[in-house]
């Protein structure tokens, strides 16, 4: 491993354990680290077979601290969220809208990394086939979130789910991702052309 992605690791940890130390919530902490706790061994560890750029794997370390702040305060809670709120006279905390952008935008281009490494993908597909699985993903998040909440006390649930009286809010936070997804490409697309 690099002294760079030791250096993101570090960040992550350091600021993992900070906001492990007392959530708002911690059950639904728990609940929103169960991705974490899954993913981060196996981006370790696929790390020493399969190395991304130095630039995925920071664009993967500020999402993961996006959703650790998420994680720590609960998303409906957090507190740059409420000053979005503000700032486009929303109705709600749109922090968890923020990072659900932020999972395309800044996921996508470590997809199409994998993509185009392990399938020779070029052109069209190079772009298509990140905006695709980031779709998916998202899908995928949004299923599994509301399976674990029908699992979970409610109080727990509500706090995890967050979605702070909006029905269509799975559909939403999809669109944001699939969004962030499209933006990611479209610039990747401008600055390779």
């Amino acid at each position: 491993m690099t002294k760079y992605r030791l250096f993101l690791l570090a960040v992550f940890v350091v600021a993992w354990t900070a906001a492990a130390l007392s959530p708002t919530y911690r059950a639904s902490w728990l609940l929103e680290n169960l991705y974490i706790f899954a993913l981060v061994p196996v981006i370790i560890l696929v790390g020493y077979y399969f190395k991304l750029s130095n630039f995925s794997y920071t664009l993967i370390t500020i999402f993961m601290l996006l959703h650790i702040a998420g994680a720590h305060y609960t998303y409906s809670e957090v507190p740059f969220g409420f000053t979005l709120q503000d700032w486009f006279n929303a109705s709600r905390n749109i922090y968890d809208r923020l990072v659900h952008f932020s999972f395309g935008f800044l996921l996508a281009y470590p997809l199409r990394e994998v993509f185009m490494r392990l399938s020779q993908t070029k052109g069209f597909w190079a772009y298509y086939f990140p905006f695709d699985l980031t779709l998916a993903l998202s899908a995928v998040y949004e299923i599994t979130e509301w399976a674990l909440v029908r699992v979970t006390d409610p109080a727990t649930g509500l706090a995890f789910l967050g979605v702070q009286g909006d029905v269509w809010d799975a559909q939403k936070d999809m669109l944001m991702a699939v969004t962030g997804a499209i933006v990611a490409m479209l610039v990747t697309f401008l600055i390779n052309w």
